[in-house]
């Protein structure tokens, strides 16, 4: 049972929890199960770019049932991925005036002059902002995966290549604490084999680098957490059972089973929580404009979908005790700057070494919920250019795609 404050912000655990329980996650359950966030593209065939790939899992339960092009609603998977209005997605590309003619023809309630910010948009490469490398959702490798057809769980996906990917994750990325436990090593001779160290210290490690770590270790708890909440408990003919794993659980968070460690693996998980929630309170702006519409093609059903995310938002600001981020990279500007550079590229690293990952389903839910953490850090750094939004056209200083989007609702969800 945790309790208490959590470091480096001024919230506990009691408090999160009412919130999370009786405000948040019946809301964010309802929108997860909605067309426009339920259908995420991605390619699970892009190769391992840090050592040789070492083949897919035969696990039955790793496999990813792509959705059929037929499946997917009109407005989702007409015209590029970044433009999320119903104006936007009346055209593919809108490379010049004639285009944007064109598209006028096709839907004559646009205006001339979003008409032009369409075109500045299509043209807009904000590459630099990303935290994550993005998939191509351009590329024949690249489908549309039904969420709630493919749930995360245990899929069986363990042993070298699983803790490879992780330990690359911790050792070549991870600004750490000196006397953190490394990942279970199966290759390790003892069962046990996480070493003995005495304490653990923060020294030397600034605010910004406590936060990147305990960020990379909230999502190792949050995915460990959903494998043990959902494991293969029997497999009878035809009919396999899920369920919670309360032993499994007890191995990898328990005090005694991983010398002390679990319960700060827990409370990360809670940090990593309020991050994507200030997050989601910040960019409430970005999503309040008219100009945004969740489009998928069925009107009513976007029109509900907005009016939930709203509601999502209303509450988001209602909470008190947000984690504070302009205490991150403020100190001087130079500094300031090259060190946020350094975080990004390290996250960005992150998210490339998901392509590692051997079980194409822990491989999807991996890179989704990595790309809606890097979306919530691009968040966080974009406060002023969401302030300074223009009301009736897209803008050129922010943009998310909409797999950004649907990634940060669904990794907040997980």
């Amino acid at each position: 049972q945790l309790t208490g404050v959590l470091d480096d912000c001024l919230c506990d655990i009691e408090s999160i929890d009412d919130f999370n329980t009786f405000k948040i996650f019946p809301k964010i359950q309802k929108l997860q199960e909605r067309d426009y966030f339920r259908y995420y593209k991605v390619n699970l065939k892009r190769p391992c770019p840090f050592w040789a790939d070492d083949g897919h899992c035969s696990i039955k339960d790793c496999h990813v049932e792509p959705c059929p092009e037929s499946k997917i609603p009109v407005g989702i998977k007409a015209g590029s991925s970044n433009k999320y209005s119903k104006a936007a997605n009346n055209s593919k590309e809108l490379e010049d005036c004639e285009q944007a003619n064109k598209l006028g023809a096709v839907n004559s309630t646009l205006s001339n002059q979003s008409k032009e910010a369409f075109i500045d948009w299509a043209r807009y490469d904000d590459s630099q902002d990303h935290f994550c490398e993005l998939d191509d959702e351009r590329s024949p490798d690249a489908q549309y995966v039904d969420l709630l057809l493919n749930p995360e769980r245990y899929t069986g996906y363990k042993g070298p290549s699983a803790w490879r990917v992780w330990n690359s994750i911790y050792e070549e990325n991870c600004f750490k604490p000196r006397s953190v436990y490394r990942p279970l090593n199966p290759l390790a001779p003892s069962r046990g084999g996480l070493g003995s160290v005495c304490h653990f210290s923060w020294a030397g490690l600034c605010l910004e680098k406590r936060v990147f770590y305990k960020l990379i270790s909230g999502l190792h708890a949050s995915i460990n957490l959903h494998l043990c909440a959902n494991y293969l408990l029997e497999e009878t003919w035809g009919k396999p059972r899920w369920g919670p794993n309360v032993k499994e659980f007890t191995r990898r968070f328990d005090p005694a089973e991983t010398k002390g460690e679990g319960p700060r693996r827990l409370k990360n998980l809670y940090f990593l929580y309020l991050i994507e929630l200030r997050a989601l309170s910040k960019v409430a702006p970005y999503f309040e404009r008219a100009v945004v519409d969740l489009y998928t093609g069925n009107g009513h059903e976007d029109a509900e979908s907005k009016a939930l995310l709203l509601d999502i938002f209303r509450d988001t600001k209602s909470f008190h005790m947000h984690f504070d981020e302009k205490s991150m990279f403020a100190g001087d500007k130079k500094g300031a700057k090259s060190l946020k550079e350094e975080f990004r590229l390290h996250f960005k690293n992150i998210s490339r070494i998901m392509d590692c990952v051997g079980c194409d389903k822990c491989r999807l839910w991996g890179k989704l919920q990595t790309q809606g953490l890097g979306t919530a850090l691009k968040i966080l750094f974009s406060e002023k250019e969401i302030q300074s939004l223009p009301e009736n056209s897209p803008s050129k200083g922010f943009q998310l795609t909409r797999q950004e989007i649907v990634a940060l609702v669904n990794a907040f969800g997980r």
